[in-house]
């Protein structure tokens, strides 16, 4: 599949969500207390909480006078909730961290490169937990703003909700990533836990969560949407150069399972004749003799040539065009791209040969 065609697909597809625009690595143990107590009714901390936190952190960083009264400023400043809470905390920290900074700028702005930096810092045992549960929530949020399910993953796929300041968003982004990389279990454990604190989550989360709860509820594999689905993820990963050894084994998946689903359909298609056939031989009236039929034929059939497995995409242009408009009549436009592709693969397979 080149580039040309995933970006063709991927605008036809029917998104089931749309997410306003703005692999996993272990980090040390988080030796300080929880921001929030956990479980099924979680609750986001308290201001007075974080902003504790914040200032004694800036004590251990040995934050010079004017860098503490900004931070105080800031701090004083009306009451905020959920990102804007894990944004102002992370003001605090670029106030002394260069690197903190960095990381808040990129974050502010759209993504100008392929491939976005590691922030391995955020994995060092020496980074205070405070700092780096909370930034690799703020980056894994803007990877997921950017297309980039997996790098966010990479960022927040172990993160608890105990340990940031904006728990409903980690869940929502992490329900997010999940539901786009097609990974059910961990999408729905995410999105039924953000909806049990659905009171003090935002409601766009929660319209949303619900959204991708019936979706991946109803998500089966190696049917034709997700097949669609995991196609539509191969075009957003050429979109992001990631023309690796992942794409391939994705296309090679969808290729199996469309060659899986056609069988399916040919062999229901076979079993249906076989019954029609034993109906049409089965007649309501018997004969009135016992005799053979007469006639004057010769008994012979004209063979038809209905070619091979290779030959599918080897069709005259015409011939060809004609069926895929026949495929655009019976299924989703989205559908005829999918069909048409496996055509394609499969007429590459028999010139190979």
């Amino acid at each position: 599949m080149n580039t040309s065609f995933a970006n063709r697909l991927t605008c036809r597809f029917l998104s089931l969500l749309v997410i306003p625009a703005v692999l996993t690595s272990a980090v040390a143990a988080d030796q300080s207390p929880p921001l929030l107590a956990d479980g099924p009714g979680w609750q986001p901390p308290a201001y007075e909480d974080v902003r504790r936190q914040a200032l004694d952190w800036l004590d251990d960083a040995d934050a010079d006078d004017a860098t503490r009264r900004r931070a105080e400023q800031r701090w004083e400043q009306p009451q905020v909730t959920g990102v804007a809470l894990l944004e102002r905390l992370a003001a605090t920290f670029a106030d002394v961290d260069p690197r903190a900074a960095e990381l808040l700028t990129l974050c502010s702005i759209p993504r100008a490169e392929l491939v976005p930096p590691s922030h391995a810092w955020l994995d060092d045992e020496d980074t205070p937990p405070l700092v780096a549960n909370n930034l690799r929530l703020l980056y894994g949020r803007w990877l997921v703003h950017e297309q980039m399910h997996d790098e966010a993953l990479a960022r927040i796929d172990t993160l608890r909700p105990e340990q940031v300041v904006a728990p409903a968003a980690l869940l929502f982004y992490q329900g997010v990533a999940y539901h786009h990389l097609l990974q059910r279990e961990k999408g729905l454990a995410a999105v039924e836990r953000l909806l049990r604190g659905e009171q003090e989550s935002p409601r766009r989360y929660v319209a949303v969560a619900r959204l991708m709860k019936e979706d991946l509820r109803q998500l089966k594999e190696d049917t034709l949407d997700h097949i669609a689905r995991r196609m539509r993820d191969v075009g957003r990963r050429l979109d992001l150069g990631r023309a690796n050894r992942r794409v391939r084994e994705i296309e090679d998946g969808v290729i199996e399972s469309l060659d899986k689903l056609i069988k399916e359909i040919e062999e229901q298609q076979k079993k249906q004749q076989s019954m029609a056939g034993q109906g049409q031989s089965q007649s309501n009236k018997p004969a009135q003799e016992s005799r053979i039929m007469g006639g004057k034929g010769p008994g012979e059939v004209t063979k038809r040539d209905l070619g091979s497995g290779a030959d599918w995409g080897s069709l005259p242009p015409k011939e060809r065009e004609k069926a895929l408009q026949q495929i655009g009549r019976d299924f989703p436009s989205h559908y005829r791209d999918v069909i048409e592709e496996y055509f394609r693969r499969k007429a590459a397979e028999g010139s190979e040969r």
